[in-house]
């Protein structure tokens, strides 16, 4: 059974910084697409940014220049740096595994709160 088991979330002040990191079992997780997606409540959840497994990477316009995704292929991890952080940013965050062109092959962890609070 594939895990994606998420970590680093809590709470901080406006201005500072989280890093999430999202370990992942039973997958060949350097062929995977990662990304790390939120959903604050009343929202939908949103993509925030992607890596491949070519280190194509992708953001929201919303974190672009105060996130950074990253990934190492040799602790089967995807990291997001989270740096000057909103309180807009509060939400829960989840973590993603997408293997190219097979849309079935598709799996979530089970998330992290961020609070950015004051």
């Amino acid at each position: 059974q594939v895990q994606l088991v998420e970590s680093g979330g809590g709470l901080v002040q406006p201005g500072g910084s989280l890093r999430l990191s999202c370990a992942a079992s039973r997958i060949i997780f350097s062929i995977y697409a990662m990304g790390w997606y939120r959903q604050a409540p009343g929202k939908q959840r949103e993509l925030v940014a992607t890596i491949t497994s070519g280190l194509t990477t992708n953001y929201a316009d919303s974190v672009k220049g105060r996130f950074t995704i990253s990934r190492d292929n040799a602790k089967n991890t995807v990291y997001l740096e989270m740096d000057s952080l909103k309180p807009d940013d509060t939400a829960v965050y989840y973590c993603n595994a997408q293997k190219p062109h097979n849309i079935l092959y598709n799996y979530w962890g089970q998330g992290t709160q961020v609070t950015v609070s004051s």
